[in-house]
């Protein structure tokens, strides 16, 4: 089975991100995305927006940028379309949340987007799909050819575990603390084309794997490998799909610049034919198990020894090394945003903090709807 690649001519930018609606007066989800979409629809080709998405759940919203050569762009980008999306919102009484999962609504109460897709999708897989009440963010980078994009799959699922401890933002599932940071992590876990991905040989082997399951008749197109990191040939990019969803513009930014970067320093290094990071499947998923229950306060395995490293200080290093390919991409501020996450800590630690001082679940969802608002935490 040939797959063509539509590869890129540099290191561009997409952003996807996966809004949640809850009602203003009672925090909870809220069904009523199909109407919004519709009514954004309205005058656009085939009734849909360009930038905003029906997603699983009639709660759920999802907002894409265009292609972006810079951060600062795609964060732009964004920001319109929320904007958006938010005045038809709260039109209808409702406020928008981008964050792991919810933190009580049950999955039971949510009502399945009408699209044939999802339809397909739930009575396919049943169960694990139809508990998928979860958010995230991803990032698309641009990449040269088919063959850089297999090779960036092993290292960029090695620099997993930063982005999950960063993103973290689901610790209460169901309206209880699931101990975890991401407790949306283990839930997507479920279906049976995600997690961390396979290691590829090269484009062929990526072939051979596509071939064997859309001949098996198990999945159709590569819209249904949910991998954490996984090539999109179409739009020319590996896609970085293991972020839980991130509660304001400036960290989306921050881990925005964190991608496109470590991409980008990736992609280069394989060009030049120089060794990139890897590690065994077992310390992959050891490490990936790490950030999702403990986020920052762990430390990771960095080799077969089984030696361990702080994750502060794994992160404060990734940012250094990739501090060169910020200043050339024009996101340094951005990038250096990452140090500024750790500082005040991710979602998971501050909405765990409220419950501490003495705040129920609703206003946990109220200081999520601050945060997305606002741009920032504390803004």
């Amino acid at each position: 089975m040939r797959i063509e690649f539509n590869g890129s001519g540099g290191p561009t930018l997409g952003i996807e991100v996966e809004l949640n609606l809850v009602d203003a007066t009672t925090r909870a989800l809220a069904n009523d995305a199909v109407a919004i979409i519709g009514e954004l629809g309205r005058g656009h080709p085939d009734g849909e927006h360009p930038k905003v998405k029906q997603e699983l759940f009639c709660c759920t919203v999802e907002v894409i940028t265009g292609i972006c050569t810079t951060v600062a762009e795609a964060r732009d980008d964004l920001d319109g379309s929320i904007e958006v999306v938010r005045r038809s919102a709260e039109a209808r009484g409702l406020a928008l949340i981008c964050s792991g999962t919810h933190p009580f609504t049950h999955w039971r109460d949510l009502e399945v987007s009408p699209k044939e897709r999802y339809q397909d999708l739930v009575a396919s897989i049943g169960w694990p799909a139809r508990r998928l009440a979860i958010c995230g963010v991803h990032f698309h980078v641009g990449v040269p050819t088919a063959e850089h994009a297999a090779a960036l799959v092993s290292p960029l699922a090695f620099h997993l575990p930063p982005f999950l401890a960063l993103s973290a933002s689901s610790p209460y599932w169901h309206g209880i603390d699931s101990g975890l940071a991401s407790c949306r992590t283990k839930v997507f876990e479920g279906l049976p084309t995600a997690g961390l991905p396979p290691r590829l040989e090269d484009w062929a082997d990526f072939e051979r794997f596509m071939s064997t399951l859309v001949n098996a008749e198990v999945i159709s197109t590569i819209r249904e490998v949910w991998w954490d990191v996984r090539p999109h040939p179409n739009f020319g990019t590996v896609e970085l799909r293991m972020c839980d969803g991130i509660t304001n513009l400036s960290e989306v930014a921050a881990l925005a610049a964190m991608a496109q970067c470590l991409v980008a320093d990736l992609s280069d290094r394989i060009s030049a034919g120089e060794p990139v990071p890897a590690a065994r499947e077992w310390v992959l998923r050891e490490n990936k198990w790490l950030a999702a229950r403990f986020g920052l306060e762990t430390s990771f395995i960095v080799d077969d020894t089984g030696a361990r490293v702080a994750a502060r200080d794994v992160i404060t290093d990734l940012v250094e090394q990739l501090t060169p390919t910020a200043r050339r991409l024009g996101c340094t501020a951005e990038l250096s945003a990452v140090l500024d996450i750790m500082d005040r800590g991710p979602s998971y630690q501050r909405q765990r903090e409220l419950i501490v001082a003495g705040a129920t679940l609703p206003d946990v969802v109220d200081s999520l709807v601050r945060e997305l608002t606002m741009h920032a935490p504390g803004a």
